[in-house]
């Protein structure tokens, strides 16, 4: 690995400064600006940089920008989509007709502070009232034990036609196709419960502190030191809370002057943190490592806005598998584009590691990427370990750096004692350090029962997304009115499903999420979902 997240430069030619000031990295200066370079190659070298700049200028004129869009890598049949539209249009001109008599009829009982404009407005609030409201008690119901292969939901209802809904004592048992517990360690588990349990006894559930004055265990040094092996890096830094690892953490590595290139369909915390930083930021095709090449190439030739002067740094964010497609990055084609174009790879391993790859190391693993080569790796604790936080593992220059500037670090709580514990031993059961071999067949249980599930839906003709070996396994659904249908009939079955809708997906694009942790879990989903298949049709 080269760069500044590493004790060597990509330019061995010139002078490396590591961290020359917070929020910016500077990248060497290139060979051809060295002062061993001579002059009359330096005017030809920005001569020619020149020409394609105008050249890139010239294409980008003539050329129809068409944004990068989730619609473009999804076949949406014709009637399907007109449909879909037609459903929608009708909600919302119900609910535009709905608010423009109650503004009429109900102006003089407006609860609005006098000469203070509503505070909830536009078309957020209109969504939620008028759509999401509807069915929002497909979202969000509340369970009442642990989140194992099987749990109770809490059963509600609603007097006001779902506007609010209401608990109640009544519990039903139902098969989890929902949560993110790949490997089931978020229920009680032999070897790791009795040893979060001995470090609740002595540590409290809390530090009440941050890592930098006393919220530093010799657990949490074990936990990074564990982490950066378990993920074959020099050193590691672990967080509280999976998604602040991604939008605190992108600020501090980029700024002004910065250059952020970014899959489309890459998570909310990704698209967060880049904006936050203050960095330009371009957008590739999901998953096209040809496009990203293309906006690479045009970025470089161009140049920053306005002054077109050199990028200080590049870096590309992909994700490992992205959570709503079910999809494994293209990582190897991926890396050789960036190791190309000298820009560094952000590589997102949220719902990849721990559950992928033959001892759970991640899609580097899997597709048989040399971790050196990415250079910076970030996973959370809450999918495969089942605890929570994040962690970023990289060069340890990256760490220490990471560790004296980071807000996340430097003022947030650090993790629960009992949660690194968590984290610590559902590693060790990983890799078999438990004196088992329980972590193996995990990894070849849940990787059997994906690809075992994902074809027999796909016998029965549902249009199920993703790739093999993947454990989120999307199922699109499309038309609004299908969401209630096919989770409340799940939950009749006493199934409980994740169903997801606009405006975390695409408005055409409403799918359910599912995965199984054993084999006659995955009959069970199998046969009941073949008998509700009906609600999609």
């Amino acid at each position: 690995m080269y760069g500044p997240f590493s004790s060597t430069p990509r330019y061995n030619t010139a002078p490396h400064i590591l961290f020359p000031q917070p929020n910016t990295f500077h990248l060497p200066t290139p060979p051809f600006l060295s002062p061993s370079f001579s002059p009359s190659r330096v005017r030809e070298t920005r001569v020619r940089i020149s020409d394609r700049r105008r050249t890139a200028k010239r294409v980008s004129k003539l050329r129809i920008q068409i944004p990068p869009s989730p619609l473009t890598m999804i076949a949406i049949p014709y009637l399907t989509a007109l449909t879909t539209y037609f459903s929608y249009g009708l909600l919302f001109a119900f609910g535009q007709f709905r608010d423009f008599f109650r503004k009429i009829i109900d102006w003089c009982s407006s609860n609005n502070l006098q000469g203070y404009p509503p505070i909830c407005l536009g078309l957020e609030d209109f969504y939620i009232r008028r759509l999401y409201l509807r069915i929002q008690d497909c979202f969000g119901r509340p369970i009442a034990s642990a989140p194992d292969a099987w749990f109770d939901v809490v059963e509600r209802f609603s007097n006001d036609s779902n506007k609010t809904l209401k608990r109640t004592d009544k519990l039903s048992r139902c098969l989890n196709l929902g949560s993110y517990n790949y490997l089931g360690f978020a229920a009680a588990d032999e070897y790791c419960t009795p040893r979060v349990v001995e470090t609740l006894k002595k540590y409290s559930p809390s530090t009440c502190s941050t890592r930098v004055d006393g919220g530093t265990t010799d657990l949490h040094n074990e936990l990074e030191q564990c982490v950066a092996n378990f993920v074959r890096k020099p050193a590691a830094i672990v967080f509280g809370m999976g998604y602040v690892t991604n939008s605190a953490i992108l600020p501090v590595l980029m700024g002004k002057g910065s250059l952020i290139i970014s899959d489309s369909l890459n998570h909310n915390s990704i698209v967060n943190g880049a904006r936050g930083s203050g960095a330009t930021i371009r957008v590739f095709q999901h998953n096209m490592p040809s496009h990203l090449e293309e906006v690479l190439r045009e970025q470089i030739a161009e140049g920053q806005p306005r002054t077109h002067r050199p990028w200080k740094k590049i870096m590309v964010i992909v994700e490992g598998i992205y959570s709503m497609e079910g999809e494994l990055c293209k990582l190897p084609e991926i890396i050789a584009i960036c190791k190309k174009y000298k820009a560094y790879t952000y590589l997102d391993e949220a719902h990849s590691i721990g559950a992928v790859g033959k001892t759970g190391r991640g899609v580097c693993e899997l597709l048989g990427v040399d971790t050196a080569d990415v250079d910076i790796m970030m996973g959370t604790f809450t999918k495969s370990f089942g605890s929570c936080g994040g962690y970023i593992a990289g060069s340890k220059d990256l760490v220490q750096y990471l560790k004296h500037a980071c807000p996340a670090h430097l003022y947030a709580t650090s993790i629960s004692p009992p949660a690194a514990q968590q984290i610590i031993s559902s590693i060790k059961v990983i890799l078999g350090e438990d004196g088992s071999n329980r972590g193996a067949q995990k990894l070849a249980q849940i990787r059997e029962n994906s690809n075992f599930f994902r074809s027999e839906l796909q016998k029965m003709g549902f249009e199920v997304l993703g790739d093999n070996d993947s454990p989120v396994m999307p199922i699109m659904l499309y038309n609004p009115a299908k969401i209630p249908a096919f989770s409340r009939e799940c939950l009749k079955q006493n199934v409980a499903v994740v169903t997801v809708a606009f405006p975390a997906t695409p408005l055409l694009l409403a799918r359910a999420r599912r995965g199984t942790k054993t084999t006659e879990d995955r009959d069970r989903a199998v046969a009941i979902r073949r008998h509700i298949g009906q609600t999609r049709h």
